[in-house]
């Protein structure tokens, strides 16, 4: 229960009030407090004391109320049943020695390799503050430590002295599920600190169940229309194990993650498969043959990370024959589109030569299809701000500029023209284009999904691996905003040589020159669905005398031109216009369709029943003067069925 506003005033106590016999009343130099009254709501005192508890950073009280009201409120808690006041105590002195504790993890212990044989430093070893446990803990079965042994490690590894009854009853639980230790440990700390532990299962049981419900209803047909889903899986390094994600995300834990992991995949001759206990052994986990998972995780925790996403962690992977081949087909209809999400606004950690590997550079691997920047997924995977992983003291990342932006050889000044490039954001949706058309994929129909966050669509379609690519382009257009399909008509000079000829198929978009993008467009093609009709409600010239000079066209420049409308009263007006492209325009009288500022403009035939049939695009050069003659002569909006 949230609270807006409260007056509160709590003198000294004795220790055995009860909720029942406190009222609010007039002061009256006895123990009773004196104001209890909410703006919004009357509450009792149990309620109130429950909403200052859940407010505080460490679940004491002294950030929440003053010294004052802290016996109060303890001796309240210590009433309903809430706090063991002793162990409250125990705890907080507890945590102050616990902060002081330092926590190790090294390649040698983790992994067995020398920490010197290791060429990335930051995989090394890890020494700080964090509550990580090693793979050998983690690895440790919850039956073979026993309840208590599970207890004394997790109240060792968290800094508290948590014993309970409930606290037990959940432990034979996880020993009856065969969870190991890291399993237990990375279920438990996120809700460590509630101490009546007797609902924490009701409540992870709902949170599951919640988070099960909003996938369901975001897939409508073969749409998602809740593109903000959270992952369904995250990496716990403290732990090293795989939890769905609804076990962190609530409102006080949704910033927690915000450094995700991006790589470009080796070719399949230097991956291999291996079963982890990290993500439970559910499915083989594709990485490079000279990478180890936990050296990964000694870098994130050295770069501050406590949970992250990985996609062959968290993200079901291939298994040919496998059990559960058709559970992975269902999941990545979701789990695929929405990749996106889980980059968009987050500071992302990125391995430019393989997952885990040293970043090196050598003769032609920028013109590598493994590269990371011309991989079809990484374009929306860049974030808002990025840390390159797998740094080396010699590595690309520590060349000097020695003049102008150069760097000692054409390899490093070209791999750093990349990796400024990725700074530069694609707004653009012919940039985001372009950007995709130097891309490759293993899966074509990849090219297109990876698109879905780029272009910003309303929705964003479900995925197919076995969909054709024009299938695919024509789901991501149709569910896009209604403005970035107006670019198609409006600004793409060509016609569609596909169903529509309005817009560029996908071969088009992908192999000829896009044009530059075009400013705000406040107008809009809008999408029907059930008929697959598309239609400009916008500015209409129903008749204008179209001519195109084609003087400029051998140098390259633009071509000039003039537009010709007849006003009602039979005066004609003539307007500048001119072309930014090759297509051709025959001097004829066409319709056409505009924006609101008359800059860009549609030509086409008129055909019966309102229809619309594109021949090319044009840019009016309107001056104020010339606007104003245009409104004058009373453009009709007018609702027109695109073919």
């Amino acid at each position: 229960m949230l609270f807006a506003h409260f007056v509160l005033y709590l003198p000294h106590v004795d220790s055995n009030i009860t909720p029942s016999n406190v009222h609010p009343r007039k002061d009256t130099g006895n123990t009773l407090p004196r104001k209890f009254a909410f703006e919004s709501h009357q509450a009792d005192l149990e309620t109130f004391v429950l909403h200052i508890y859940s407010c505080t950073e460490t679940k004491g009280f002294s950030s929440a109320v003053s010294d004052q009201n802290t016996n109060i409120i303890m001796a309240l808690k210590r009433k309903i049943g809430h706090v063991d006041i002793n162990n409250d105590r125990e705890d907080r002195n507890r945590r102050y020695r616990y902060r002081q504790v330092t926590f190790a993890l090294s390649a040698f212990t983790e992994t067995g390799q020398a920490e010197l044989s290791i060429e990335v430093p930051k995989q090394r070893s890890y020494a700080g503050p964090k509550p990580v446990i090693p793979c050998s803990l983690a690895d440790t079965p919850c039956a073979t430590l026993g309840v208590q042994g599970v207890v004394y490690r997790l109240n060792a590894t968290l800094g508290t002295s948590r014993t309970s009854r409930e606290l037990h009853t959940i432990l034979k639980d996880f020993i009856g599920r065969n969870y190991d230790f890291g399993t237990a440990y990375a279920l438990l700390r996120p809700v460590w600190d509630i101490y009546n532990l007797s609902n924490i299962q009701d409540e992870l049981r709902r949170c599951e169940l919640e988070d099960r419900e909003r996938r369901q209803k975001a897939l409508v047909g073969n749409r998602i229309v809740d593109p903000d889903l959270t992952p369904r899986r995250v990496w716990d390094l403290y732990s090293n194990r795989v939890v769905p994600s609804w076990i962190i995300w609530n409102e006080a834990s949704f910033p927690i993650l915000r450094t995700p992991i991006s790589h470009a995949w080796v070719d399949e001759e230097d991956r291999v498969d291996v079963r982890t206990p990290i993500n439970g052994k559910e499915w083989p986990v594709p990485i490079p043959k000279d990478v180890d998972l936990n050296l990964i995780r000694i870098e994130m925790l050295n770069l501050g990370v406590e949970y992250t996403w990985l996609d062959v962690l968290c993200l079901r992977q291939k298994e040919e024959g496998g059990p559960r081949e058709d559970l992975r087909v269902e999941e990545w209809r979701l789990d695929v589109p929405t990749i996106g999400g889980v980059y968009r606004r987050n500071k992302v950690v990125i391995y430019l030569s393989g997952l885990g590997r040293p970043l090196r550079l050598k003769d032609g691997d920028l013109d590598s299809d493994r590269n990371w920047f011309r991989r079809a997924w990484t374009l929306q995977e860049v974030g808002d701000e990025r840390i390159i992983a797998g740094d080396m003291p010699d590595g690309p990342m520590h060349a000097q500029q020695i003049d102008g932006g150069n760097y000692k050889t054409a390899l490093l000044t070209r791999f750093h023209e990349e990796l400024n490039s990725v700074e530069t954001r694609l707004n653009g949706m012919f940039a985001v284009l372009v950007d995709m058309q130097k891309r490759v994929s293993t899966n074509q129909v990849d090219r297109v999904a990876g698109l879905a966050f780029p272009l910003k669509p309303m929705a964003i379609p479900a995925y197919y691996e076995s969909e054709t690519l024009e299938d695919a382009w024509t789901a991501l257009v149709n569910a896009m905003y209604p403005e970035m399909r107006t670019r198609f008509l409006l600004v793409y000079p060509g016609v569609g040589l596909g169903c529509k000829k309005w817009r560029p198929t996908w071969d088009q978009v992908m192999k000829q020159p896009l044009p530059e993008d075009a400013g705000y467009l406040d107008t809009y093609v809008q999408h029907n669905d059930k008929t697959d009709e598309d239609s400009f409600d916008g500015r209409c010239i129903e008749k204008g005398h179209v001519r195109v000079f084609d003087a400029g066209s051998a140098q390259g420049r633009d071509r000039c031109g003039e537009l010709v409308v007849e006003a009602a009263d039979g005066i004609a007006h003539t307007f500048k216009i001119h072309v930014t492209h090759r297509f051709p325009i025959p001097e004829d009288t066409y319709t056409l369709l505009g924006d609101i500022l008359f800059d860009q403009w549609a030509v086409g035939r008129r055909l019966p029943d309102q229809r619309f049939e594109k021949v090319s695009v044009i840019v009016m050069d309107v001056t104020y003067e010339e606007w104003q003659k245009l409104e004058d002569l009373s453009l009709a909006e007018s609702r027109n069925v695109l073919i």
